[in-house]
């Protein structure tokens, strides 16, 4: 039974079928739904799963593939991925010190040791399997299936959904995608870094529903 929860888990479609089923557990009809980079692609294969549960999507530094290819610019070689794993296998308190200050706003110490916490409290296997499950994830080819609007809040800079990112959004889904750049912050927790203008874009986009 644990081997079967981890293997579903391995992909954003197991997680994506747990929100429909949660959704549909609290008999929620219809909602805006909002979501942070891996949660916001899941939202988004649950929404082609069941259209009938979401009226809009809000997608927060969301990022269908981080690994660049030929003809795609995701924001890391395949190499920079192989370290973070090897980093996370060989020392998970050393790279767990490190990595929050390469994500978080750099101006934000406060924010940046926020994440740092919750990383070392994450069990070294667990994070190491979750660290695989999104870097090597590749959505790419769901975009142009998402029915619902989508609105895409991003920093003005973000080192893990680079501007690359969003342009490939805004070409996949075909006007039905709008980009608000939050600019008092960088990098990819814009709700922690600069959580009043993240609740101000957030607002302006639910009353425009």
């Amino acid at each position: 039974m644990l081997h079967s929860k981890k293997r579903r888990h391995s992909k954003y479609e197991g997680f994506a079928e747990d929100l429909i089923g949660l959704l549909d557990e609290m008999k929620i009809g219809s909602c805006v739904f909002v979501g942070h980079s891996m949660s916001g692609m899941i939202g988004c294969i649950a929404s082609i799963k069941r259209p009938d549960l979401f009226t809009r999507l809000v997608l927060v530094g969301p990022s269908p593939r981080y690994i660049n290819s030929e003809d795609y610019e995701g924001g890391f070689d395949k190499s920079d991925i192989d370290n973070i794993f090897s980093s996370i296998e060989s020392d998970f308190e050393d790279w767990a010190s490190k990595f929050p200050s390469l994500v978080v706003d750099s101006s934000d110490p406060t924010s940046v040791d926020k994440f740092r916490k919750c990383l070392k409290r994450m069990r070294p296997e667990v994070a190491l399997s979750m660290a695989k499950t999104v870097f090597l994830c590749d959505y790419r080819d769901i975009l142009d299936k998402i029915e619902k609007p989508c609105d895409v809040i991003q920093t003005r800079s973000d080192v893990v959904v680079p501007r690359s990112v969003l342009e490939f959004f805004e070409r996949k889904l075909k006007g039905k995608c709008k980009v608000k750049v939050i600019k008092g912050t960088e990098g990819h927790f814009p709700q922690l870094t600069a959580d009043v203008e993240f609740v101000e874009v957030l607002e302006d986009i639910l009353l425009g529903c």
